[in-house]
């Protein structure tokens, strides 16, 4: 037992670790940036450590033998209490420096981090943030990969491998150009939009799935005349301004617009379209101090939707 406990590394435990939550050989090696033959290596080393073998390959993948669940049970044990000492190590060194990367979608990133990371700089000036923009499905893949971070969505994940939780309020709005005959209209009904050339979001977007969401939920058939369909919100803005057509669109997104007089926003008759903004990162991502520093900070801040 000695020599079995000298033998065994970390990196093969982290191996099987992937291993088992990929349930591939190849998914797993690229999740940790190795070659499958390397990540198979390692796999039959523990297996000759062991004595034993601890993954079966299947027609669907990889199933683990009653030996890998338990050295799969101990290993995330062994990496638990690793995370929980360089914490300590952390604390006792009263370190709160660090880096993070983060990916968020269109809104998120680009009318809500900007102020948030003012402010979290301010208060955390040790703690460098980089942010990579995109829709919130391709964030979500960024999270899964372990391209970033922590990831803000405009749309709830769906993947069992992120921990995930609801942070801001969001509301989406008609906005129309300041010379639109709506102007001073008290409300307007989705029949007299779906005959107005409405400008939309791309595939992926999570504001294209919210409102796909909310004519689904009502049992509302709205058969919008998309006359162009945009990747950003920036460019969303420019084309209602332009008078291309008309738009639903974050409350966020156009703020400065309305108080200036460029957009015009005109209540639409039925309940408000809103949704949330999620914060999300791989359920097995060792969170040290700078990232719990980060997501308190975040959970906390104030988001004003109207």
């Amino acid at each position: 037992m000695k020599t079995f406990s000298k033998n065994i590394t970390l990196q093969q435990i982290e191996c099987l670790i992937h291993l088992a939550e990929e349930g591939t050989f190849s998914r797993a090696a690229r999740v940790m940036c190795l070659t499958q033959p390397s990540l198979t290596k390692h796999i039959q080393r523990l297996e000759d450590i062991v004595g034993s073998t601890v993954v079966e390959r299947t027609s669907g993948g990889v199933e683990l033998t009653a030996e890998g669940r338990v050295v799969l049970e101990l290993g995330r044990r062994v990496f638990r209490n690793m995370n929980e000492m360089e914490e300590r190590v952390s604390l006792a060194r009263n370190s709160d420096k660090g880096t993070i990367s983060l990916a968020a979608s269109t809104i998120p990133a680009a009318y809500i981090l900007p102020a948030v990371l003012s402010n979290f700089r301010a208060d955390r000036p040790d703690i460098l943030c980089f942010v990579r923009m995109n829709d919130s499905a391709a964030v979500m893949d960024m999270v899964l990969d372990g391209e970033v971070e922590i990831g803000f969505l405009g749309s709830r994940p769906t993947s069992k491998k992120i921990d995930y939780e609801a942070l801001w309020k969001d509301l989406l709005v008609l906005a129309i150009p300041k010379n639109h005959p709506w102007r001073g209209r008290k409300s307007v009904s989705w029949d007299e939009i779906a005959r107005e050339p409405f400008v939309g979001r791309e595939a992926g977007s999570a504001t294209k799935e919210t409102m796909e969401s909310y004519f689904s939920e009502r049992g509302m058939r709205v058969a919008l005349t998309v006359v162009a369909e945009m990747g950003s919100s920036e460019s969303v803005k420019e084309a209602i301004m332009t008078g291309l057509g008309i738009s639903v669109i974050s409350l966020h997104a156009i703020r400065r617009e309305l108080e200036r007089g460029d957009l015009i926003r005109v209540p639409v008759e039925g309940p408000p379209i809103e949704r949330e903004f999620w914060l999300a990162y791989r359920r097995q991502f060792p969170l040290k101090r700078h990232h719990r520093l980060f997501i308190d900070f975040v959970r906390a801040y104030p988001l004003d939707i109207e």
